[in-house]
């Protein structure tokens, strides 16, 4: 007997960090905003920009001098993720009214397999219909919804109609839906993959479609097999509400980049705290620890180091992230983001989803 065709719907929340903060701040609605950057443009990035921001052709990453060229008057809002992680948290109890098949990928959004739903609706439709009911009706937020058989379809639906839209790729479109797809739009496919493909020929899905499996793994290694597969609407993969964690991180990204190797040290400091008290809260220790860096022209490093012994107080991990900080001649370099991670642990550790994501939000 066949396996039962999977439902799975794929919910992405419309500019999640400027929709809250525009929801908190009445003054914001309307406004070109962006969280994160720096208003003067002095060193920053953008984390997140509303639709009236998007319109000046601003977008998350970009720097914020660019960001403040294109719009002269754009509000630059600190980040608040404790309030944003409070409302991501409220969003996962809406989820669960429907499956506990979750597989969040940040703070705003995530996969679900209603194959089975708990209330018995039967319709991954209906049932995306009422998820962004509810979140409209309980937390003023709008989200877009993709649904399909499977995740690739489904992630790529959400993205069709937003913001606060709703698209069903069934399983009789799908190839052809690929078939016609540019290859930017390809989960996964970045700026330079796209530009390889292009410089090749390949524009579109059907293009990719006209190549063999052994001539896309030739020219894109693993991820060949999974373009050729996924073109004929093939994506096997579970929603998985487990995974094995790894290492546990925090980073922080500054509203203006630290030249001055003391400012830096004080920012490690509140980090490490960050990590231990992830640590803490799992009953976690590593023996690796590694230090992240990213500086203003995006260029980026990282330094580690293993010990005999597994650590998990703050007060080591920040002197060992010091350590490694000093192993770069910090001095005088424009340093936009730090950030630190344990690894490394005793053994594996399996946890929810869920708190495997929270373990590294400020990652995300």
């Amino acid at each position: 007997m066949p396996d039962k065709q999977r439902k799975i719907i794929h919910v992405d929340m419309d500019a999640f960090y400027a929709s809250v903060e525009q929801r908190d701040n009445p003054e914001y609605r309307g406004k070109a905003l962006v969280v994160g950057g720096s208003p003067e443009g002095r060193g920053g990035v953008v984390a997140a920009a509303s639709y009236e921001a998007r319109k000046f052709g601003i977008r998350s990453a970009m720097p914020s001098k660019r960001a403040l060229a294109l719009c002269p008057d754009l509000i630059f809002v600190y980040p608040r993720f404790a309030a944003y992680k409070e409302v991501s948290n409220h969003i996962r109890e809406i989820f669960h009214r429907h499956t506990d098949i979750i597989e969040p990928l940040s703070l705003d959004e995530a996969y679900l397999d209603v194959t089975e739903d708990k209330q018995g609706i039967g319709s991954a439709i209906a049932i995306a219909k009422l998820t962004k009911q509810a979140i409209k009706d309980e937390l003023n937020l709008t989200a877009s919804a993709g649904v399909s058989i499977n995740k690739f379809v489904a992630k790529i639906a959400s993205d069709l109609n937003k913001p606060d839209g709703l698209a069903f790729i069934g399983p009789s479109h799908i190839e052809e839906f690929m078939e016609k797809l540019p290859v930017e739009k390809f989960y996964g496919v970045g700026r330079v993959t796209a530009d390889k493909m292009k410089n090749m020929g390949l524009h579109t899905g059907a293009d990719l479609k006209k190549m063999t499996e052994d001539e896309l793994t030739k020219c894109f290694g693993k991820a060949g097999s999974f373009y050729y597969k996924i073109v004929r609407g093939i994506d096997d993969r579970e929603v998985q509400p487990d995974r094995e964690t790894k290492s546990v991180a925090a980073e922080d990204t500054f509203a203006y980049d630290l030249t001055q190797t003391s400012e830096m040290n004080a920012e490690l400091d509140k980090i490490a705290k960050l990590v231990c008290a992830r640590l803490e809260k799992y009953q976690l220790k590593g023996r690796t620890v590694t230090v992240k860096i990213k500086y203003n022209d995006f260029r980026q490093i990282t330094r580690s180091r293993s010990l005999e012994q597994p650590v998990g107080d703050a007060e080591t991990i920040a002197a060992l992230a010091k350590e490694l900080l000093l192993t770069t001649d910090p001095e005088g370099k424009k340093t936009r983001l730090l950030g630190i991670s344990v690894s490394n642990f005793h053994e594996p550790v399996k946890l929810n989803k869920k708190d495997s994501w929270q373990l590294r939000l400020f990652e995300e």
